[in-house]
């Protein structure tokens, strides 16, 4: 048997192409994505083990107890604790760091860096002067408030020379700083494409810390001393409370294990579409085995009447899934090889700075690609073998052709309308819960389940709407209707792969566009100013921002928003403060309890999930202890209704200032006298002295970042699924090709009896096109109703979330269908039309 199996494989290698291929390409995807995101973690971690050549123990502000006394920020590390590491036995030296947020401003003013990391830090020189840590390639280190150093990659992108005046900014303030030095470093992130500027220590202080006060103390061993020995000096002389130490190699491991948890989110992405690329190919591979089994029906029938078992017969079927499988995964491996190559170098050749290192191919790589490879090949070709089997021998000796019966066709739709009914009313289900994703998890694929199984059943009025216009081919379009729903199960088969493909691409659109709208409806409903100003990092604002803005003639209203953590009730609630003069010039908030008022002493407002969770009303009075430990008492004046852009507990910045041990803002709201213009924002960037740090945006530019941020998706995704329907247009052609093969002898006989070969083309094209489009329909409606069920859910946290139906780009899915139909039949109808019919005629 297993040579009969290795003969029918060589036999049907030209119809068992397009199969090899779709599994080849699940599997590339596979493996091209764990090559990419290995060699990526790997020569990342790699490139920041680097950064921690020189540091063997740190010494780091204690981490407070989530229910310890005041919920403000660590302490810092002060100069006297320096000096002690420094002298502890085994220890060759003592470095002090601080870092922070540091924006680098190209010659034309834009932030270099944007989407990295760009930082601060400080140039600590030994006793020779120079800092290991960073050797400096041109020039010498800083000196004073007005001098800093750049990393070298950045200076060569910017075109940065020494001797340069470079624009900067900390908190928001443009600062001109000489540029005197630039140094190479194996910082990761800088590796990365972040930026990286140099203060000398008591610049850096002021900048990030405080005077005399590191974030960090890193100490060097004295050779022959080993980590664990030097650590536990050190520990010695820590203050009792405050600091605590860790090894280099821990911090090294620490970061290893961070950098390749932050892949695992772009690695389980890109599988998930390698998955449904591979299901996709499920629906090829069942429907090559099926025609290949049907067509042989006699073979196996005289296999099974000279002594071959049912057992051997599935074993046969089985045996040649193996061999395609094994084939496909081989060169899937191969191909994902090349893509993870290939990835890293689009991504370099992006701008984006992709750490030095080998292509790492691991060996769970290679397996892992060839246990999916010929797992789901094998999988697919079990039920078309296990049919194969149970056919009678004399049934299958007597007809090429083993048709279903009424009681199996009766039985397969029952459980498809079971499935299907349950699925869809699981869904519905879900849409009213609180937290329905479980739910609508289980009922999606309840349905999806039965949709398959009812597929058939749908196939027959379904393409029956499409008679009126198949009528206008003439016989070649009344051909092509019978041929489409002449073997449902396979027309069914061969549209359901394209029907995932489009299913999923149309839910992404719905919601995507859903939740674009609702965002931005939020956003104009929401507030009433004019701009929001902001660090374009997200980091926080210096208070000068605001100070400078409210002290422009044309600006109406001013409200700085700031964060600082506090403690009520046993837990850490985040405070945010705003300008309660002008608060309520500046936002639009829907009150559902009391009202916003004179936000000012003790007076709070709250939104409407804090307030039910804490059991708050208007005239509640509830304990608070401030960052700075002090304790306090806030009276809830209002209960509105939360969103994205303003939740929490709100007060008056007069207020939570006092208790504020670094006063920053997140973001400032403005309002003008004559609203949001160019001529306006222009002005306002003007007085922020054209800060690259610093970003102006009017609800138009919040919209538009939405809209930019809802279409990257997109297109990603788009780029990602289409790779399953590429699968499912090799599903449709290999259906086309094989459906040629089984109808040779009827197509010869409609050319002996005077169809020409234009109109066996036409027929073969209008039949790939039915059920292409009739895939097209079953994904498209699907999409629509589960990007609806998954809007409802979003709904119930997003109060502005409007359902949008994008019209136009079901109506391009539908014409990519169309399209599909039409370009799959191209070599089917070709290969049909150059038959001899006379040949043809006498094919069994």
């Amino acid at each position: 048997m297993f040579r009969t199996a290795l003969r029918n494989v060589l036999a049907h290698k030209a119809r068992l192409l397009m199969t090899i291929l779709a599994v080849m390409l699940g599997v590339a995807f596979v493996s091209g994505t764990l090559v990419f995101t290995s060699t990526l973690s790997n020569a990342t971690q790699a490139s920041s083990q680097e950064g921690y050549d020189n540091v063997d123990v740190a010494i780091q502000p204690k981490k407070s107890e989530p229910d310890s006394g005041a919920p403000g920020a660590a302490p810092r590390l002060d100069q006297k604790l320096l000096d002690a590491a420094g002298k502890v036995p085994g220890a060759a030296s003592a470095t002090g760091t601080v870092s922070g947020f540091t924006a680098v401003g190209d010659k034309n003013g834009k932030l270099i860096g944007d989407g990295f990391t760009t930082r601060g830090g400080n140039y600590f020189p030994a006793k020779d002067g120079k800092d290991a840590r960073y050797p400096m390639r041109d020039g010498v280190a800083p000196k004073g408030p007005d001098q800093f150093a750049l990393d070298a990659h950045t200076a060569d992108k910017a075109g940065y020379k020494v001797g340069d005046t470079v624009r900067i900014s900390v908190d928001g303030p443009v600062r001109e700083q000489k540029l005197t030095g630039i140094f190479t470093t194996d910082d990761g992130m800088v590796v990365a494409g972040g930026s990286l500027a140099l203060f000398d220590t008591p610049t850096a202080q002021k900048l990030f810390a405080a005077p005399g006060e590191f974030s960090e103390i890193d100490v060097k061993a004295a050779p022959g001393t080993s980590q664990t020995a030097l650590k536990a000096a050190v520990d010695k002389v820590l203050p009792e409370d405050g600091a605590e130490t860790t090894t280099g190699k821990q911090l090294a491991d620490e970061e290893a294990a961070f950098i390749a948890k932050s892949m695992d989110g772009m690695r389980n992405a890109l599988l998930a579409f390698a998955g449904i690329a591979l299901f996709v190919g499920v629906f090829i591979i069942a429907n090559t085995f099926t025609m290949l089994v049907a067509q042989r029906t006699k073979e196996l029938a005289l296999l099974r009447a000279v002594g071959a078992s049912r057992r051997q017969v599935t074993r046969s079927v089985l045996i040649e899934a193996f061999v395609v499988g094994a084939v496909a995964a081989v060169a899937g491996l191969a191909a994902g090889i090349g893509i993870g190559a290939g990835l890293r170098a689009l991504m370099s050749s992006t701008g984006a700075t992709v750490p030095d290192g080998p292509l790492v191919v691991s060996l769970s790589t290679v397996l892992a690609s060839l246990l999916v490879g010929i797992v789901v090949t094998v999988l697919a070709a079990w039920l078309p073998g296990r049919r194969a089997a149970k056919i009678p021998p004399v049934a299958a000796m007597s007809s090429v052709h083993a048709t279903a019966t009424s009681k199996s066709l009766v039985v397969r739709n029952t459980i498809g309308a079971l499935f299907a009914g349950a699925g869809a009313a699981g869904v519905l289900v879900a849409t009213g819960m609180p937290d329905g994703k479980a739910m609508m998890g289980l009922g999606a694929i309840l349905l999806l389940i039965g949709v398959f199984i009812l597929t058939p059943l749908l196939s027959r009025p379904l393409i029956a709407l499409a008679t009126p216009v198949l009528r206008a081919f003439g016989i070649s379009g009344k051909l092509a209707r019978q041929n489409a729903v002449r073997n449902p199960r396979r027309t069914a088969a061969t549209a359901s792969a394209l029907m995932v493909g489009l299913l999923l691409i149309t839910g992404m659109t719905v919601v995507a566009g859903s939740a674009q709208k609702g965002i931005d409806k939020m956003a104009t409903d929401a507030l009433k100013a004019d701009y929001i100003v902001s660090m374009a990092s997200r980091t926080p604002l210096s208070p000068d921002v605001a100070k400078t803005l409210d002290g422009l003639d044309d600006v109406t209203a001013v409200s700085p928003l700031r964060n600082s953590p506090s403690r009520i009730g046993g837990d850490t609630e985040y405070l945010t403060g705003v300008n309660g003069k002008d608060f309520g010039k500046l936002t639009r908030l829907d009150f559902t309890k009391g009202s916003l008022g004179e936000l000012r002493g003790g007076r709070a407002v709250v939104d409407d999930t804090t307030a039910k969770e804490k059991g708050w009303q208007p005239g509640s009075r509830f304990p608070v202890t401030f960052e700075d430990g002090k304790q306090g008492t806030l009276t809830v004046s209002g209960v509105y209704q939360g969103n994205d852009m303003l939740r929490g507990i709100i007060l008056d910045n007069a207020t939570l200032a006092p208790h504020q041990k670094q006063i920053t803002d997140m973001q400032v709201m403005v309002k003008t006298k004559d609203g949001a213009t160019d001529a306006t924002k222009d002005a306002l960037a003007t007085a922020l002295g054209e800060n690259p740090a610093i970003a102006i945006a009017d609800k138009a530019d919040v919209s538009d970042n939405i809209a930019k941020m809802f279409s990257l998706m997109l297109n990603m995704l788009y780029g990602l699924l289409a790779m399953a329907v590429i699968v499912a247009v090799l599903g449709v052609i290999n259906t086309l090709a094989m459906s040629v093969f089984e109808r040779s002898q009827e197509i010869g006989m409609l050319r002996a009896i005077g169809l020409d070969r234009r109109g066996i083309k036409r027929m073969v094209r209008l039949e790939s096109l039915v059920i292409s489009l009739f895939g097209g329909v079953l994904g498209i409606g699907l999409g629509v109703f589960f990007g609806w069920a998954v809007g409802e859910l979003i709904s119930a946290q997003m109060a502005t979330y409007e359902l949008v139906l994008p019209w136009g780009r079901m109506g391009v899915f539908l014409a990519l269908a169309a399209v599909v139909g039409v370009l799959a039949a191209l070599w089917p109808a070709r290969r049909a039309a150059r038959l001899n019919m006379l040949a043809a005629i006498k094919t069994e």
